[in-house]
């Protein structure tokens, strides 16, 4: 059953312990809200596709705390990448880069590369530092359907499928 809650420290505390879980939790960034699950975790993951109705074969992005964590999940990283990053992040920029081999396929829909950003939003960023990992986040809604950018629009698009939805306001 999904809760709708303020996004205050002990919120995102307890969304970063629902992630390690395994755990569906949305969570607004400064585009929409998006629909995340530990990054590392292939089940996890799998519900993200089965929550939205999405192809698993459309690989999903994963948000990042900070820049600096990009080599941790890609490999031969061009430099023209870094520059990006240096300019653009946080931000609502994703690179598509070689994924490094521990990243499961479910993340990636089966492909070689990875979508990764870091997203410029407090309540995201604290997310991503509290839970100290990569979140994977498509937008928290049903496949092809509007993206929420509130977070009474994901628990009504989702229902029980979130386990939590940390309001940041629209």
């Amino acid at each position: 059953m999904n809760t709708v809650t303020v996004a205050d420290e002990a919120a995102i505390q307890y969304a970063a312990d629902l992630l390690r879980q395994g755990n569906l939790v949305a969570f607004p960034t400064e585009t929409v809200y998006g629909l995340g699950a530990d990054a590392l975790n292939p089940s996890a993951v799998k519900r993200i596709f089965a929550a939205k109705g999405r192809p698993t074969n459309h690989p999903l992005i994963v948000h990042i705390a900070s820049a600096h964590l990009l080599s941790d999940w890609a490999i031969n990283v061009p430099d023209e990448a870094y520059q990006l990053a240096a300019q653009f992040w946080p931000g609502p920029l994703a690179m598509i880069v070689n994924k490094r081999s521990h990243i499961p396929n479910e993340v990636t829909g089966g492909q070689d590369t990875v979508g990764l950003r870091v997203p410029n939003h407090p309540i995201a960023l604290k997310l991503l530092h509290t839970f100290g990992g990569g979140i994977a986040a498509p937008s928290a809604n049903r496949f092809c359907r509007i993206s929420p950018t509130q977070a009474q629009h994901v628990a009504e698009e989702l229902g029980r499928a979130v386990e939590l939805i940390l309001d940041g306001g629209a």
